[in-house]
Order: C-alpha cells, then structure tokens, then sequence
C-alpha cells in the first residue's frame, strides 16, 4: 500500500454528485408571460377598430317585425278643376282695356279684355276695298253680257226672219218653175240663198252658245273669287272682332293678370277659365310605382272627418326628377269645402293586405333602393353590409322577401356618408 502523496492537494472531487437540473419554474414563468401577452393582444384587438365608425346617437335602428303588410300608397294630391278652359291671346296688340279681375265668375260671352292692332284693321279696310271693286266688276261683267245676249237674240231674229222669207220664196219658186215660169236656173238660185240663210243663222246660234258659255264661265269665276274674298274678309273681320276676347265658356277666372298698356303676344297664356264646382286631383308619385299605377285603382281621400272615394283616371308616364303624374276623380261626390290647389292625401290601394317581414321605409332605401342593409350583430355594436331581396312597398312599409330574419336589427337611417364601407362599428 503506497503512501499518498503530500504534496498533491485534496480537491473532494471524488465526493461530488450530477444534480438534474429543475425545469419546471422556468416553463411555469413562460406560461404566465404567454397568457399575458395573450390577453394584451385580445384586448388590443378588441380595442382596435373594425370597419367605419360612427356615432350611434346619429343612427336609426329598426327591427325586423312579422306582420301585416297594407299594400297600399298614400301621396299627397292637390285640388285642380275638372275642367278648365286654356285662354291664349289669338293675336297681338295692345291692352287697350280690362273688363275682369283674377278669381271672378264670368259668363259665356262676357268681355274679358279689349287690345288694339292698327296692322289688322288696315288689313281690313284694304280687304273691305277689294271686295267692293270685285262686286264692280261683276256687275260690269253682268251688263255686258246683257247686252250681248240681247244682242245676239236680236240678231237671230233677224236672221230666223230672212230664213223664213228665203223658205218661202223658194216655195213659190218651186211652183212657177213646175208650171214653167221660171227658169232652172233662177229655182237653183232661191235654193242656194235659202240654204245659206240656214247656215247664217246655225252659225250665229253656235257663236252666241260659245260666248254665252265663255261669259257665263267668267261670271261663275269672278263669283268664286267674290266668295273667297268674302271668306277672306270674314276671317279679318274675325281677327278684329278678337281684338275684344270674351269668355268661351262659364266658370272662375284663374291666373289672368293682364293690365292695361301691356303688350299682348300672339299665342300668349293669358289665363284660363275653370269649372267652380267640380274638382279633379293630380299628384306625384315616385317611378318605382309605375308598374302598378293603372287607371282605374281606387282610393280615398279624407277631409273634415268624412272619407271620399276616388279612382284613378289617368297616368302621365314620363318620368321627370324620378317621379311621375296621376289624376284622380271623386267616384260619388267630392269634398264640399275644396278650392283650387288645396293639398289633401289621398290613399291608394294596390293590392289586398297579407301577412310579411316588414321594415320600415326609411331614408336607407333612397341609397340602396331596398337591395342592402346595414345588418347590427348580436353585440348590438358591429354592422355588416348584408344583400337584401325586397317585394312591395308602401309609404310606411318595405315588404322582405329574403336576407334577413325576424327580430334582427338594421341601420334604416340615410347611409350617405358611409361611403363604400362594408362594416360599422357603432360609438356610443
């Protein structure tokens, strides 16, 4: 047994022992670090904003409600008269003198207006002149026609006359050439001379035909031109006579503001005259109606308590600033107190009344028209943009046919300044 050696130096290494090390701690550490940076992260989600916000306080929200939906569109019409006459000026001039006021009741007849138009009463006084002078001349043309019927039955006389005489003659020639009297010779001659005066006087009756028919011609023309230039002249005389415009027709005079020494126009509106006692109404509906508006859909209008059937009569189909015009008529009788340009509504009816998801009609529907929403989520904060397939609609009501659920909650205020934005987020 060796001796240990002095001078090494005691180390204890013999005695030392591997320990494991302890992962736990550190693993326990990680976790907690993990989850809350976790949770930092949720609550930074949850805190950064998702979509457009807006201010809830700004925003209209409705429910989804089941129930029934009236088919049926209230517009406001306004009181028109049944009938009216239009008066337009039928020439120009001078107002010279105002006989009625606005809102008067005249007569059939009554004097309106006098104007002045020096040009139509030259025009009249040059037609009054040609008149005169053709009248002269037929009477012209007349008298000489007279006198040459006269003459030529004066001269046919005469030449029947030598015809008889020349007839005669040869009569007796006829006999002394039978007893030998006469020579052939002088038979031949009274025979010529009678067959001449023949032919004279069946010329003359020719030539007295043909100037009796020229001259009868002439006069037939100059009597068709008389007749127009006294057509001519009626109708100047009418136009001078328009010069003083009375009333066509009995009712209320409606917009007639004339005044003396104002210069009338021809073809100017100058007013016109309206039934006082029957009423028509016209309204404006918007053209998502107009495949439904028909003449013939009744309705009613409702004044100092009393309802009064009414009924389509007519429908103006161009469209103008997305609304189109309607007429209506009081089926029975009409509203004793109406005045001309009286507002009233008047309700419609479309179809009969059933049973549908209804939304109200509200601003959104003038961005959308009806095909989108703004739907809110459960949490009453996030909204969706979400596709939305509507059917009719009244002036309260917007029937929903698919893309929405009964007791969900949409966005029905205006979506203008949302842009293109697809979510919301709602601030209180």
């Amino acid at each position: 047994m060796k001796a240990a050696n002095p001078h090494l130096a005691v180390t204890g290494a013999a005695m030392d022992v591997v320990v494991p090390r302890k992962h736990g701690r550190r693993i326990a550490l990680a976790a907690v670090v993990a989850a809350a940076l976790a949770l930092a992260a949720l609550g930074l989600w949850r805190m950064v904003p998702r979509g457009l916000q807006v201010s809830a306080a700004e925003l209209r929200v409705a429910a989804v409600e089941r129930g029934i939906f009236l088919d049926d569109l209230i517009v406001r019409a306004k009181a028109e008269a049944l009938h009216s006459v239009i008066l337009d000026s039928v020439e120009a001039g001078r107002v010279e003198e105002v006989f009625a006021h606005d809102g008067a009741l005249v007569r059939q007849g009554d004097i309106l207006f006098r104007i002045s138009n020096p040009q139509r009463n030259l025009e009249l006084l040059q037609r009054q002149s040609e008149h005169t002078q053709q009248i002269s001349n037929l009477s012209n043309l007349r008298v000489g026609f007279e006198a040459a019927t006269t003459e030529h039955q004066r001269r046919l006389v005469d030449l029947e006359f030598n015809l008889a005489q020349a007839g005669k003659k040869h009569a007796r020639n006829v006999q002394l050439a039978a007893k030998g009297y006469i020579s052939p010779v002088a038979l031949e001659e009274s025979a010529d001379a009678l067959e001449q005066q023949r032919h004279t006087l069946d010329d003359a009756r020719r030539r007295r035909d043909t100037e009796t028919a020229v001259k009868q011609d002439a006069v037939r023309k100059m009597e068709g031109a008389i007749r127009n230039i006294e057509n001519g002249l009626q109708l100047v005389r009418g136009t001078v006579d328009a010069l003083v415009v009375r009333a066509p027709v009995a009712g209320r005079l409606t917009d007639f503001k004339l005044q003396v020494g104002e210069t009338v126009k021809t073809d100017q509106h100058i007013g016109r005259i309206d039934d006082p006692l029957k009423f028509k109404l016209g309204a404006q509906v918007d053209e998502y109606y107009l495949s439904r508006i028909a003449p013939g859909r009744q309705g009613q209008v409702r004044q100092d308590g009393r309802d009064y059937q009414v009924q389509v009569s007519c429908v103006y189909p161009q469209i103008k600033e997305g609304r189109f015009a309607v007429e209506l008529v009081f089926l029975k009788e009409q509203a004793a107190t109406l005045n001309p340009g009286q507002s009233l509504d008047a309700q419609i009816t479309l179809g009969e009344p059933k049973q549908a998801l209804l939304l109200p009609n509200a601003p959104f529907v003038a961005e959308t028209g009806g095909a989108w929403v703004f739907a809110l989520a459960a949490n009453g904060v996030d909204a969706e943009k979400r596709l939305l397939q509507t059917g009719r609609r009244n002036n309260r009501q917007i029937e929903v046919l698919s893309g929405l659920n009964a007791g969900e909650r949409v966005i029905v205020s205006s979506y203008a300044g949302f842009g293109g934005a697809t979510r919301l987020q709602l601030k209180k």
